[in-house]
């Protein structure tokens, strides 16, 4: 089974929802395996994230941080932090580009408890 995670990216005036799915075969089904791999997925262990919005609004599905040409600075910045802390990363969790590129000593609060 494919692990996905909600999580809330957020840059200047920025709100992005986006479902992220780890496209690594890890344990899962010889079916899944198969199809993975016949679309080129590695399938070494490593976290290989696919990125969507969740608002299905149209734009695409990347597994390259560097394919987000609407967003030139917002989602290539943040889809390459969830590859490289995928791992420590909790579904909800703020991915706040503005803290990772040390523009802010804080990373923001999740809108989700405004609500």
């Amino acid at each position: 089974m494919l692990e996905t995670k909600i999580l809330e990216v957020r840059d200047r005036g920025t709100f992005i929802a986006v479902l992220a799915v780890n496209m690594n075969c890890g344990p899962t089904s010889i079916t899944t395996r198969y199809y993975l791999r016949r679309y080129g997925y590695p399938c070494d262990g490593r976290p290989n994230i696919a990125i969507t919005r969740l608002d299905a609004s149209g734009e695409p599905f990347w597994n390259d941080p560097y394919g987000w040409s609407k967003q030139a600075r917002t989602m290539p910045i943040a889809h390459e932090y969830i590859i490289k802390n995928w791992n420590q990363l909790e579904n909800g969790d703020v991915v706040d580009v503005e803290f990772i590129e040390k523009e802010r000593a804080t990373v923001k609060v999740s809108e989700r408890f405004n609500f």
